[in-house]
């Protein structure tokens, strides 16, 4: 599963830290500071959002 949630941090790492960079310019904030820092959050957003769709895509576990 840890392969599978690298694999899917990178799609939405990129995702989330584009989303917050428009939200930065669409707000007005067109400086660098904002722009890096919405992008740093999404980036911290991204590694929870990927191990809980990773872990919904494996599903609940087999039972003996």
């Amino acid at each position: 599963m840890v392969h599978l949630v690298k694999i899917l941090y990178s799609l939405t790492a990129t995702t989330l830290s584009g989303t917050g960079v428009v939200v930065a310019l669409v707000s007005g904030y067109g400086t660098l500071v904002p722009i890096l820092v919405m992008a740093a959050v999404g980036a911290v957003l991204a590694a929870p959002v990927s191990y809980l769709v990773a872990r919904k895509l494996y599903g609940p576990p087999l039972k003996p």
